[in-house]
């Protein structure tokens, strides 16, 4: 396990702290730690750093920072930035919290629901002229890769929407259920409880 150890003076209590803790954030996320810890360090960071600075300051190997960095700028967390009269990549993390977590969704989107949702697409193709896969289970397919595709769509949909309209729509939490005329038992298909909860609205004043 990485961990930054007591002559990283350089760093404050609490600077220690949360780049420790999002390490383990991104071991159980399935990002190597030491990424997470060089992001965190960059995330808190009031200027831009240099390889062997990180590496000083994080106790890690090089050709570990090295290869971390890359996968960063990959995720496009970081970025290169120029410092005058030093020939050095310095790198410095992408600060805007929406930024930050639109990029790693869509890189998690990319490497994980793009390829399984192409996965699945071939198996519902394949299960429609397998005779000795049962309708039960074809069926199962086939919601699943309805699900995942929704999902999928909605996610793109969502990123295309204005920052401050979308922050509007979560801060609505359980009140967006509002917005679609929605009550707990009502059947997802129905119009005739559509237009009854129309009515209802309408009576109640919402």
């Amino acid at each position: 396990m990485t961990e930054i150890i007591e002559h990283e003076s350089k760093l404050s209590p609490a600077a220690t702290e949360f780049i420790l803790h999002w390490g383990n954030l991104g071991g159980q996320w399935g990002v190597n730690r030491s990424v997470a810890q060089i992001h965190a360090l960059l995330f808190v960071s009031d200027r831009p750093r240099h390889a062997e600075e990180i590496a000083d300051m994080l106790g890690l190997a090089r050709s570990n920072v090295s290869n971390s960095i890359k996968e960063l700028l990959g995720w496009r967390l970081i970025q290169r930035v120029p410092v005058l009269g030093d020939r050095r990549d310095h790198f410095a993390a992408e600060t805007d919290i929406w930024e930050m977590v639109t990029r790693i969704a869509a890189g998690r989107k990319a490497r994980e629901i793009d390829p399984a949702e192409a996965a699945l697409k071939a198996c519902v193709a394949r299960a429609a002229h397998d005779p000795q896969l049962s309708e039960g289970a074809k069926v199962r397919l086939t919601d699943m890769l309805d699900f995942v595709t929704t999902m999928s769509r909605w996610h793109d949909e969502m990123l295309a929407v204005p920052k401050p309209a979308l922050m509007r729509l979560i801060k609505l939490g359980a009140g967006v259920t509002k917005l679609i005329n929605w009550r707990p038992g009502r059947g997802k298909d129905s119009a005739t409880d559509a237009r009854k909860g129309t009515d209802d609205d309408a009576a109640i004043g919402l």
